[in-house]
């Protein structure tokens, strides 16, 4: 199990994933984490971020209907649909609030830096 802690190692640090080379983002899978009313966060993944989240606001996802609105707070993106899936697994075992307010404190901080 890898936690933000060890992501420092490159591979595992999202800030050095492939990333598409002619910026078009579309034809990527996601992974993403919302922050529910309640303060918790959910995690996921699409290859369509956008309907998801109308999903999500139109009250079909069952984890989220009672717990609107949210805000979505992280993404990274991927490949494939298996990598994406890997990654939001890899992610939920943490089982950590820490660790995931982590994860998105250090890509926050990557953005930053590198605006």
């Amino acid at each position: 199990m890898v936690s933000p802690d060890s992501a420092s190692s490159g591979i595992e640090d999202p800030r050095f994933w492939p990333k598409p080379e002619s910026g078009d983002t579309s034809f990527m899978y996601k992974i993403y984490i919302l922050k529910l009313k309640d303060g918790s966060y959910y995690i996921g993944s699409t290859k369509n971020l956008k309907e998801r989240l109308e999903y999500h606001n139109n009250k079909r996802a069952r984890s989220t209907k009672n717990n609107l609105p949210f805000e979505l707070i992280y993404t990274e993106l991927f490949n494939s649909r298996s990598e994406a899936q890997t990654r939001e697994y890899q992610i939920k075992k943490w089982k950590s609030r820490q660790a995931i307010e982590r994860l998105i404190n250090q890509k926050n901080m990557a953005s930053s830096s590198n605006g």
